[in-house]
């Protein structure tokens, strides 16, 4: 059975987000040697990161 065209492509719906998660954004600051995980265990009020690309 076959999709109706409606539905649009799989592929049409998929972009970079935004917006990184909280692991993300840790492993970001890791590599920029911004993370210190004695000082940093808040869940809010993590420093900003710049956009990955």
């Amino acid at each position: 059975m076959s999709r109706h065209k409606s539905y649009g492509k799989a592929t049409k719906g998929v972009q970079k987000r935004s917006v990184l998660k909280r692991f993300e954004r840790i492993d970001v600051l890791k590599k920029l040697d911004r993370w210190d995980s004695d000082k940093n265990r808040k869940v809010t009020g993590l420093p900003k990161t710049p956009p990955i690309e």
